[in-house]
């Protein structure tokens, strides 16, 4: 890969037709396919722009959620193909597609320098040569698959049967994605779900095939390099290899976010750098034998790769990473919200977000998985949430049904976002007899829920217009909190040249080191949880919370020696880190448990 950043799945349809906007110019990216009704109308509405005959696949059909993902993967992947092809034939003219192709490329690249040498020749056989040589050289971007491994529904047939363990939502998904002609790789994200994991095995195209090569690749977004091992010790034991590792801030990220138990990212990318070699060499042992006894030999381990992601906000942070924990890439997800050409977000939100504020992006219990969730409080999904509660009618309408898990109250799952699962547990908490502040604070918990499954497509379908008549038009969106530093709106060139640090878009902007950024998170984490607990904090939980509380303190002490030996500790930069590292410790050492 030429490119050293690439742009994470973001939400459901913010990134859904990414990959057709920059995979051309070597820009890997991730779709996410949770909603295949979502898949189906990007189907059907780049078929059409491209001048392809759009069969609807019925949601009533045998298989339908995985045909779907299966049938709009390859619409992206023949698309991409003949846009690349398009570009890598063009003349080499300044102001084009194949040039920004190479100017969109790091200037340190071993492309990049050949590119900006061949533009010194003077016209001839010799330019007409090497301008061949570049072409041959150049590769498209990945278009990457996301799965949330835990959102995995049991569905039903319509005479109200399961239609079986192969048709839950998760293992649908990674088959339409299996199935398919992409030569990329599937996400597993939101932690371990062995069955789907075991689904793996089903599908040679993850198996290595001619010279060890795998058609399609792992990848896991781990928060922990604990779980990330145990994960992919489970994955080799069925022949199933790990290509890359993407470790994600458990809080300084974008969607939901998964808290670790106080482990900071620097430590964890630390831990990972010192054990990794070792880590490969016992995933193989494993890998192999599961091999040999599916008749397949692997002479040496396959390729594993280490990325990072979550509130990189300068050229700077990312550079560092890249060097000192030697990571293959970097990821930058919320930015890209801001560039319309690479991201799906309508008019309305894309100024709110310009004119946005650090107070605007707040970790919430918005999802109604139960997982943390970053949200955006000048949504137009969340106006409609507070209008809805003035007119004393919480919860939403449950139409697509994707994140239906509580059976709280009924036999067949149903979403805690929805009408009826709010009506029923507001009625329970009324006559629960709990005392005013107590009701309150668990009425919030309940009509905080809000519905992703709409509000997450509907920026999408209003960039397109093609949303349906009376569809709900309520925008939910997740950026990290590290949007709040981004302001206005920008190109794919102004972006990637910030990334790469030919320019600086936050010039201007005071802003944390990403580092101590997430740690006030976890510090603002830790603070709420207490709070929580007030009325009667168990000995179990006084526990629990003061290991949280230690292992913060020791990512502190990580943090002063990495940044005392800092090449740049003279600089006013440095002063500044060193100044908020010791403001957050002193906020951490008042907080008593």
């Amino acid at each position: 890969m030429s490119h050293t950043f690439h742009i994470p799945v973001l939400g459901l349809g913010y990134s859904i037709d990414t990959p057709l906007k920059v995979a051309r110019y070597g820009i890997s990216s991730s779709m996410s396919v949770v909603d295949d009704e979502l898949i189906e109308r990007m189907r059907q509405y780049h078929s059409l722009l491209n001048g392809e005959v759009f069969a609807p696949i019925l949601k009533n059909e045998e298989d339908a959620r995985a045909r779907r993902i299966t049938s709009y993967l390859d619409l992206v992947g023949r698309v991409v193909t003949r846009q690349f092809e398009a570009l890598k034939a063009l003349p080499f003219e300044a102001g084009n597609d194949l040039c920004r192709y190479f100017e969109l490329l790091p200037e340190n690249t071993r492309l990049r320098q050949g590119y900006d040498l061949m533009l010194e020749f003077t016209e001839g056989t010799r330019k007409n040569y090497f301008q061949d040589l570049l072409r041959s050289e150049m590769t498209p971007g990945a278009i990457d698959v996301n799965i949330m491994s835990k959102v995995d529904k049991m569905n039903y047939t319509v005479s109200g049967d399961p239609s079986g363990e192969l048709n839950t939502d998760a293992l649908a998904a990674l088959r339409g994605f299996a199935l398919s002609r992409l030569q990329s790789s599937v996400i597993m994200s939101a932690g371990m779900n062995p069955r789907l994991y075991s689904y793996l095995e089903t599908f040679a195209d993850f198996y290595p095939g001619e010279n060890g090569l795998l058609r399609k690749k792992v990848i896991l977004k781990v928060s922990d390099f604990r779980s990330a091992f145990i994960q992919a010790k489970f994955l080799a034991k069925k022949g199933i290899w790990v290509s890359e590792f993407r470790v994600e801030s458990g809080l300084n990220c974008g969607g939901h976010a998964f808290a670790t138990e106080g482990f900071l990212l620097g430590p964890i990318l630390e831990e990972f750098k010192q054990k990794r070699r070792e880590m490969v060499e016992e995933l193989f042992i494993g890998y192999r034998q599961a091999l040999v006894e599916k008749g397949i030999t692997c002479a040496q381990a396959p390729a594993q790769r280490l990325s990072v992601q979550g509130g990189i906000g300068t050229a700077l942070e990312n550079e560092f990473l890249l060097d000192h924990y030697q990571l293959d890439a970097t990821g930058w997800g919320s930015p890209f919200l801001l560039v319309p050409e690479v991201t799906n977000v309508d008019k309305e939100t894309l100024h709110q977000l310009e004119h946005a504020g650090e107070e605007d992006y707040y970790i919430s219990g918005a999802s109604p998985l139960g997982i943390l969730f970053n949200n955006f409080k000048n949504s137009t999904s969340e106006t409609l949430r507070l209008k809805r509660l003035e007119k004393n009618r919480p919860g939403s309408p449950c139409t697509k049904k994707y994140l239906c898990t509580n059976t709280e109250f009924t036999e067949t799952p149903i979403c805690t976002a929805s009408r009826e699962y709010q009506h029923l547990k507001l009625q329970q908490i009324a006559s629960a007899g709990l005392l005013e502040q107590e009701y309150e604070q668990a009425y919030q918990s309940v009509v905080e829920k809000i519905c992703l499954c709409e509000g997450l497509c509907a920026s999408a379908y209003i960039k397109y217009d093609i949303l349906k008549p009376r569809e709900n038009k309520a925008v939910a969106i997740c950026p990290g909190p590290n949007l709040a530093y981004f302001s206005r709106i920008y190109t794919l060139e102004e972006m990637v040249r910030h990334i790469y640090g030919t320019t600086d878009l936050l010039e201007k902007i005071r802003r944390p080191h990403m580092f101590v950024k997430e740690l006030n998170l976890y510090i603002d984490y830790l603070q709420h949880d207490l709070q929580s607990q007030l009325k009667e904090l168990s000995e179990k939980k006084r526990k629990q919370l003061t290991k949280f509380k230690l292992q913060l303190q020791e990512g502190i002490s990580y943090y002063k020696v990495l940044f005392a030996d800092s090449a740049s500790q003279t600089s006013q930069l440095f002063q500044d880190w060193v100044g908020e590292l010791a403001s957050s410790e002193a906020h951490l050492v008042g907080i008593e448990i």
